[in-house]
C-alpha cells in the first residue's frame, strides 16, 4: 500500500520503512537482491534533494516575497538543481524514463561538483534489459507520494530508515553484504570504545556505507558534545559503495565531510601535502584476508606504512593494521579495527609484524567477540585497539577481553544487546578482572609474558575458560582452512613449473 503524506504531516519511521521496502519490492525479479541498494538509494536521495530544494525555495519566497532574486534564493539552497531536473520532471516522463533519469542525475552532479560528484553511483538507468521500464516506474511511484523535505521527515528518522534498508539488503544479499555493511551493534561497540570527542578528526580507510562515521557523530552528540566540530573522512574502493556512504552522511544531516573513492593501499587519498594525514580516531572493518592487495607497491611504500614489515602478498590483514596505525596522531591517536582471529596467531611474516607492533607498545587491547555476528563470515572476530599514548597503568601491558559469550542467538546472525555492549565497554575502560562474571573475562598481561609465548596473542593463552576453548576451535578451523588454501596455491605453482620443465602431471 502506498504511503501518502500531505503537506504539514510528519512521516513516521514505520511509514518511511514501508516506502523503502515497497521500493525494493519493485525491483524483485529483474534485479538481484545484492544490487537493490544501487538502485533504491540513488532514487531516494534524488527525491530527498528535490523535496528539500522545493522546501528551501518556499522559505525564500516567504521571507522575501516579490523582492526575491535568484542570487538571494541561491543562498537558501544546499544543492543546485538545474531546470527540468526536479523529481516531478522525471516522474511525469512517460517514455524512456531511464534516459530521463540518467540525464537528470548527471546534470545534478555536474551542477554540484564539490559536493555531489559521483554520489549517484554508476547504474545504467537507460538499460531496459537490466531494468525494465515498468520496474523503474514502480520504483519511482514508491517514493512519489511521500514527502522527504525537512518539514515532513526528521534527519534522524531518515537516517534510521536508511540504516533499516541497509540491514534488510544485507540480509537479502548474504555474504556479499560484508563488502558494505557492518552490523550496527558492532559499530556501536567499537565507537564506544574509541570515545570520539568534539573537535576530533575521524578516518575510516575502508568506509563502506559510512556507518562508522555516522556512529561517531551520534556518540559525540549523546555525550553532550558538538558533532559539528568533528572532521569526518572516509575512503572506499567501490564506486557504488562510496556513493552510498556520501548519501548516508547527507541523509543523517551531515554536510562537512570528505569521502573519497580509491584503493587505500595503492592510492591513499586522505593526505596532507604529499604525506598521510594523521587523525585522532582511525576506525574500520576492512575486508578480511584480502588477496592481491598490492604488496609489490608496498615494498617501497612512499607513505611510510611498512612500520613493522611487509605483509604476505595473499593476505592484507596486517597491511590494514599498519596503515591505520601509521595514520593515527602521535599524541591523541587511537585505532580500532575489526579483524579475524588469525591475526593473533598466524606465523611467517605476520608473526614478525605482530611482534614489532607489540614491542612498540601501542597495542592496548585485544577483545574477542562472539561468532556469527557478520553477514560475510560466521567465524569469530576480534577488535584490536591501539593508542599512540597508552595510560600509565597500561604501558608495557595488553588487555585481553573474552566477550565471546556476550550475544543473543539469532536466526541468521547473532547479535549483541545494549547491555552486552555496555558490559564490554566498561570492562575495557576499567580494565578490571571480573573473570567469570556476566559471561565475560578479562586480564591485563605484561609484555614479558606475551614475549614468553612468542608474541602469540591468542586470547586462550591468557584467559582460560570454556567460552575461549570454544572460540579456539573456530580459530583452529580457520588456521586449517588458510593452511589448506596455501597448500593448494603452492601445488598449483609446482604443477605449472613441472609442466614448463616438460614433466606431465
Amino acid at each position: 500500500m502506498a504511503v501518502h503524506t500531505p503537506a504539514g504531516q510528519r512521516v513516521t519511521q514505520q511509514q518511511l520503512e514501508s516506502v523503502l521496502w515497497s521500493a525494493a519490492n519493485a525491483l524483485r525479479g529483474p534485479v538481484d537482491p545484492a544490487d537493490f541498494k544501487s538502485y533504491v538509494f540513488p532514487v531516494m536521495f534524488f527525491k530527498w534533494i528535490s523535496d528539500s530544494f522545493n522546501h528551501e525555495k518556499a522559505r525564500a519566497v516567504a521571507d522575501f516575497g516579490q523582492d526575491l532574486t535568484a542570487e538571494i534564493e541561491a543562498d537558501y539552497h544546499t544543492f543546485t538543481i538545474p531546470d527540468k531536473c526536479h523529481w516531478a520532471d522525471v516522474h511525469s516522463t512517460a517514455v524512456n524514463v531511464g534516459v530521463k533519469l540518467s540525464t537528470t542525475l548527471q546534470r545534478i552532479q555536474q551542477a554540484n561538483p564539490k559536493t555531489l560528484a559521483g554520489v549517484f553511483g554508476d547504474v545504467n538507468w537507460a538499460n531496459k534489459d537490466r531494468l525494465p521500464e515498468p520496474a523503474l516506474t514502480a520504483l519511482l511511484d514508491a517514493f512519489h507520494a511521500v514527502r522527504l523535505d525537512p518539514d515532513s521527515v526528521d534527519g534522524d528518522v531518515l537516517g534510521a530508515a536508511y540504516e533499516y534498508l541497509l540491514r534488510e539488503f544485507a540480509e537479502a544479499s548474504g555474504r556479499k553484504a560484508g563488502e558494505f555493511f557492518t552490523p550496527r551493534h558492532v559499530v556501536h561497540l567499537l565507537v564506544r570504545i574509541l570515545d570520539p570527542r568534539s573537535g576530533d578528526s575521524i578516518a575510516d580507510p575502508a568506509c563502506g556505507s559510512g556507518g562508522m562515521l555516522v556512529e561517531t557523530v551520534g556518540a559525540v552528540q549523546a555525550a553532550g558534545g558538538d558533532p559539528r566540530t568533528l572532521r569526518l573522512n572516509g575512503q572506499e574502493i567501490n564506486l557504488t559503495t562510496a556513493a552510498i556512504a556520501k548519501m548516508n552522511l547527507y541523509l543523517h544531516g551531515l554536510e562537512d565531510f570528505r569521502v573519497v573513492r580509491g584503493d587505500t593501499f595503492r592510492e591513499p587519498k586522505l593526505l596532507t601535502g604529499s604525506g598521510l594525514e594523521k587523525f585522532d580516531v582511525v576506525i574500520a572493518n576492512p575486508p578480511f584476508s584480502l588477496q592481491n592487495w598490492g604488496a609489490d607497491a608496498w615494498a617501497k611504500d612512499p607513505y611510510g606504512r611498512v612500520i613493522c614489515g611487509l605483509p604476505p602478498a595473499k593476505n592484507g590483514d596486517y597491511a590494514w593494521i599498519q596503515h591505520m596505525v601509521s595514520t593515527m596522531r602521535p599524541d591523541t591517536g587511537r585505532v580500532g579495527v575489526v579483524m579475524p582471529h588469525g591475526v593473533l596467531f598466524r606465523g611467517g611474516k605476520e608473526a614478525a609484524i605482530r611482534q614489532c607492533l607489540i614491542e612498540n607498545d601501542t597495542l592496548e587491547a585485544v577483545i574477542g567477540l562472539p561468532s556469527n555476528l557478520f553477514y560475510s563470515t560466521s567465524i569469530p572476530v576480534c577488535l584490536l585497539i591501539f593508542r599512540a599514548s597508552k595510560p600509565a597503568e597500561r604501558r608495557g601491558k595488553v588487555l585481553f577481553v573474552d566477550a565471546s559469550a556476550r550475544f543473543a542467538a539469532g536466526k541468521n546472525q547473532n547479535t549483541m544487546s545494549d547491555e552486552d555492549i555496555e558490559v564490554i565497554d566498561v570492562a575495557y575502560k576499567r580494565g578490571q578482572d571480573i573473570d567469570g562474571e556476566n559471561g565475560l573475562s578479562l586480564r591485563l598481561v605484561n609484555l614479558a609474558e606475551i614475549a614468553d609465548n612468542d608474541f602469540d596473542l591468542n586470547i586462550g593463552r591468557y584467559i582460560k575458560g570454556e567460552t575461549v576453548a570454544e572460540a579456539n576451535v573456530e580459530e583452529a578451523l580457520l588456521a586449517y582452512r588458510e593452511a589448506r588454501e596455501r597448500l593448494t596455491a603452492a601445488e598449483a605453482v609446482l604443477d605449472e613449473k613441472l609442466k614448463a620443465a616438460g614433466f606431465d602431471a
